[in-house]
């Protein structure tokens, strides 16, 4: 990017390094932010560094917070006798978002991967463990992504703990409302089938 000045050259690098974000949405991005007002800028970036300084993983269950514990951890009205397991701090706003589950959290951030030279000791599992031996957990509900990282992780975590009397559930996976089922895959209809219920 040559015909850009060396600060807009940067920036454009800069925001391109974002997730989904190619070449053209960065210089889009970066025209955007110079037409902001001066006040309007420092703000954006003094978001970024406060975000990026005071963020940090709570101690109990792995996800993104700036206190420690997080308020799902602290928060006393919440059910402490069930854990649902996901992967990633997004997977809690998306559980949070449908308002049904009252229940604590635990953040594996990432998921077994065996290709990718991701095992069991790289993700957030141990603290897990550590964590139904110190608590009275009746269930676990394991929400992990329907894909086949998702699914050997939630496998090995089953099998690690069903030992122990706990209840293990796995979340539902089939068809979304709204879909049809002449676009579904082989795979989404054989988990709609496995997880039929009577009505």
């Amino acid at each position: 990017m040559k015909y850009y000045a060396k600060p807009l050259t940067r920036l454009i690098n800069e925001l391109s390094k974002l997730p989904g974000i190619g070449g053209k949405s960065a210089q889009r991005l970066a025209f955007h932010i110079l037409s902001l007002e001066d006040q309007e800028a420092f703000d954006l970036a003094e978001a970024i560094v406060d975000a990026k300084k005071n963020m940090k993983y709570c101690s109990v269950c792995g996800n993104l917070t700036d206190v420690d514990p997080c308020s799902y951890c602290s928060d006393q009205t919440r059910e402490k006798g069930v854990i649902c397991v996901v992967e990633s701090p997004r997977d809690v706003s998306a559980m949070e978002r449908i308002k049904e589950f009252h229940g604590q959290y635990h953040v594996l951030h990432g998921a077994i991967s065996p290709m990718d030279g991701i095992g069991p000791e790289d993700i957030n599992l141990k603290q897990l463990i550590v964590r139904l031996q110190e608590n009275d957990i009746k269930e676990v509900i394991l929400a992990t992504n329907p894909n086949i990282e998702g699914e050997a992780t939630a496998m090995y975590i089953s099998r690690l703990i069903k030992p122990a009397g706990i209840k293990v559930t796995r979340i539902a996976h089939g068809i979304p409302v709204g879909g049809d089922l002449e676009y579904a895959d082989e795979v989404t209809l054989s988990k709609a089938m496995e997880g039929r219920r009577e009505l």
